[in-house]
Order: structure tokens, then sequence, then C-alpha cells
């Protein structure tokens, strides 16, 4: 079963079969989970109470695809501040950008890197030049529109 120390969560071979069927399909019934990797129902409930409780296990999703709702543009924008200090309130702003779906503090040129989601290039301007742009502190913005997502992928156990 899982040991935690300084933070850190050790996982053995069973907690590992379990997350990664998880991974796969986290609508798994636990019995079959434990018919899977030959515990009980039980046994597999109360690790998974302890892999929550260690914060490993962050919650579980439902994954909707952004294409069938309309929004085929994904888009990094690379944000720039005018000052370091502004980052609190841009990202407070930020926050009200549906269209904003990750929001990054970073390394090197930018302060910011935000992952947008538009119905397409015509939405992505139109968010960019009313809701970004306008921003008090952005001094300005450099936009990458994805092509094409070929990896994606959880950390691997």
């Amino acid at each position: 079963m899982a040991r935690i120390s300084d933070n850190e969560v050790q996982l053995d071979g069973i907690d590992k079969l379990i997350l990664k069927r998880l991974m796969t399909d986290a609508r798994s019934p636990v019995n079959s989970i434990a018919k899977e990797v030959g515990i009980s129902g039980t046994a597999v409930h109360q690790r998974l109470k302890k892999l929550e409780k260690s914060k490993l296990i962050a919650g579980s999703q439902v994954l909707i695809d952004p294409k069938v709702l309309g929004y085929k543009t994904l888009a990094f924008i690379g944000i720039y501040l005018d000052q370091a200090l502004r980052n609190q309130e841009a990202v407070r702003q930020l926050k009200k950008v549906p269209e904003v779906i990750e929001c990054h503090y970073t390394t090197g040129n930018w302060s910011v890197l935000v992952k947008i989601l538009c119905r397409d290039n015509e939405h992505l301007m139109q968010v960019l030049n009313t809701k970004v742009q306008t921003i008090e502190g952005i001094s300005r913005t450099e936009t990458y529109i994805s092509l094409d997502q070929q990896i994606q992928r959880q950390i691997q156990l």
C-alpha cells in the first residue's frame, strides 16, 4: 500500500495497477478493478481513500471534446506585463475570460502563458483584441495557434 513521506507518495505495484486503470477510465467500477488486480473491492476502496487523502488523486473528470461544441482553434498566448507586480491583477482579469482554459506563471520572456480555446481564428482575434489585450498591465502578447495536438497524456506510473 502507498507510503507517504516528506510530502511524497511511494506507490506499490497494486496501487499502480489501480491508478493506471482509473487513468484509462475513471468510471471503472471498484469491483471490476478488484478482480483485475486480485484483491477485494474493500481493499481497493481503502487504497483509493488513502491516495485521495495524500492528495495524489486530485479528483476525476469528464473530458469534453471541444471540437464537438464548435471550438476548433486552440492557441497559446505569451503575455508580457509592463511590470512584474501586475501579475496577480492580470491573472484575476484573465480568469474572467471564459476562453482562457489554462494560465501559467513562467520563466523566460513572458510573464504569463495562457492556453485559449476559440471557435475559429476570427473568434480568437476578437478575444485577443477585446478581452486579453485590454487588460491593464499587459504591454503585448505573442500568439501561437496549435495546428494539431500530437501527444496528450498524464505522468507515467
